[in-house]
């Protein structure tokens, strides 16, 4: 797909939002980011990824992308997870930023005007849920998740299970994905000589729909994720060309 033929590429902002199975959500969802565009402080867009859903979640993405002429969606054929439905996404944005945001509307669309105000400083700009809404056992789980894995690939990150970032786009991109990414952007940011901040979002209890999160890809999958990130962070390949006699010639 060319940006000729992409309407992503008429925004610099590219909001994406992967959807599994949240049809309660959607009203509410679709309306406060309806809302938001005209208030983005970068000309905006959004990009519903339908990760399979089967609960009519699909039919009402369609529907509010019929009604708003920023609303765009792709289908996966099947439920493949958020780093897939996320890699599906970023694959197809032409903007020169992106944006993500979980369906369940625990943060804020409008508090990416926080973050977009460091996108042209850092290559990563990340959301951290100063005062967390969730359970005081899921709470605990991250903790001891985030510990173990600055631990173990020395990303400094504060709160990776934050949805709440932005990116740019041709970083994305090149970025290695696995299942189980979205974990480690901040790590693998690095990695490629990108910089990250931090800032502070709002985080609230979840009003319909169900988590789908547990222990096991809370803290099992993400244990054998750190070793591959560190692996990936001792072996990766990085150099600069001091001299060349190359040119570039485009006909």
């Amino acid at each position: 797909m060319t940006s000729q033929q992409n309407q992503t590429a008429q925004y610099e902002l590219t909001i994406l939002v992967p959807v599994y199975n949240e049809v309660d959500n959607m009203p509410a969802l679709t309306a406060r980011l309806a809302a938001f565009l005209p208030q983005a402080s970068r000309s905006a867009c959004v990009l519903f990824i339908n990760d399979g859903s089967t609960d009519g979640s699909g039919e009402r993405i369609r529907a509010a992308c019929a009604e708003h002429e920023a609303f765009f969606f792709i289908e996966l054929e099947h439920n493949c997870g958020l780093s897939t439905a996320l890699k599906a996404g970023m694959d197809r944005v032409r903007s020169p930023y992106l944006a993500y945001i979980d369906a369940d509307l625990q943060t804020a669309p409008e508090e990416l005007n926080l973050l977009l105000p460091w996108i042209e400083e850092y290559e990563l700009v990340a959301g951290v849920r100063a005062r967390r809404k969730d359970t005081g056992f899921k709470k605990f789980q991250s903790r001891v998740a985030n510990a173990f894995r600055r631990m173990m690939t020395g990303d400094g990150a504060r709160d990776t299970g934050c949805p709440l970032k932005v990116m740019r786009t041709d970083l994305a991109q090149a970025l290695p994905f696995f299942k189980g990414m979205h974990r480690f952007f901040p790590a693998l940011v690095q990695i490629y000589g990108g910089k990250v901040k931090q800032v502070d979002v709002s985080h609230f209890p979840r009003v319909a729909g169900v988590s789908k999160f547990n222990l096991r890809n809370r803290l099992v999958s993400p244990f054998v994720d750190c070793l591959a990130v560190r692996w990936m962070k001792k072996r990766h390949i990085a150099y600069k060309v001091a001299a060349a006699n190359l040119e570039d010639r485009h006909s």
